[in-house]
């Protein structure tokens, strides 16, 4: 047998899946190659590895085997690649993060520096909600989390990263007058929300809460994404973060409604469990990011700050 090391790669990445589809997303192949790279490592065995009924893709008994094989082997040869590097005084392993959905405007821009240079660390990003991020850390699946409201029930370490302003956001179909709308106006918007326990939705309802609004429809959503989808086709309107509608305020999709005691404004956090050992790569991450923040503001958030 003359297998690769990337036909094993392919077979456990479709094994896990299911999906030639999904599986070439993940590893930035086309579907083709990794269709062609599947059927020359199934050639070498005269037992199926895998059967497709229909459009979807079944892992028989004996290619579950060969996948949880294929898994200890590609483990085996990342090890042995850290070790490569870490006898040549190079930082190597994994380095784990949850954030909320938003801050996926916000992390890539803290992380690329040190990636660069570090090219023996590995990058494990979860992008979920906050429920879910709280629990990854709680549970100490991750290094770090990026909130932007500090979980009280837990003792953390954080590091303030930058303002999260939050403010009415409309679509196109909106006439503005140039001034703040009033209360009565608020009240008749047909509002859209991030879902319970989401740090947006908190912050939404408290100011809507503290101004003593009556709301007029509720709409709920799951994500950031889907939420501004939402709102620059005109089902509604939200109080949403400005970090993730930079794009869509410059091309006219969307616009900012002025109202008195918006923007609501909260921080960006690096957060951390107090009692947790950091590994040689977290304490290296924490340094990278107390040394270079205020250069990686400068260099990619100027615009942000110049709104208020």
């Amino acid at each position: 047998m003359h297998y690769t090391l990337h036909q094993l790669e392919i077979f456990l990445k479709v094994s896990r899946l299911k999906s030639v589809t999904k599986a070439s997303e993940e590893l930035y192949l086309t579907q083709p190659a990794v269709s062609i790279q599947l059927k020359k490592f199934q050639d070498q065995f005269d037992i199926p590895l895998f059967e497709v009924v229909g459009r979807k893709i079944y892992i028989t008994e004996f290619g579950e085997e060969i996948a949880i094989a294929a898994e200890k082997i590609l483990n085996e040869i990342t090890a042995i690649n850290y070790r490569a590097l870490s006898f040549k005084g190079e930082l190597s392993g994994k380095l784990k993060i949850a954030i909320v959905s938003t801050a996926k405007y916000v992390v890539p821009y803290f992380l690329t520096g040190f990636m660069n240079k570090h090219k023996g660390v590995e990058l494990s990003m979860d992008v979920t909600n906050k429920a879910e991020v709280v629990k990854s850390l709680e549970q100490n699946l991750v290094d770090f989390a990026m909130v932007s409201v500090i979980p009280k029930q837990l003792k953390i370490n954080n590091i303030k990263l930058m303002e999260n302003k939050l403010y009415l956001v409309g679509g196109k179909q909106f006439k503005p007058t140039g001034k703040n709308i009033s209360k009565a106006i608020f009240e008749k918007l047909p509002l859209i929300y991030r879902e319970q326990g989401s740090a947006t939705r908190n912050q939404m309802e408290h100011f809507i809460a503290s101004q003593k609004i009556s709301t007029y429809k509720k709409m709920e959503l799951k994500s950031n994404e889907a939420l501004k989808q939402a709102v620059i086709a005109g089902l509604g309107f939200s109080i949403m973060p400005l970090i993730g509608i930079k794009n869509e305020l410059n091309n006219g999709d969307l616009q900012i409604i002025p109202m008195k005691g918006l923007p609501l404004k909260t921080n960006w956090n690096l957060i951390w469990l107090s009692s947790k050992n950091l590994s040689s790569i977290a304490k290296h991450f924490v340094d990278h990011i107390n040394d270079n923040k205020s250069q990686i503001m400068e260099s990619h958030f100027d615009w942000f700050n110049k709104l208020d």
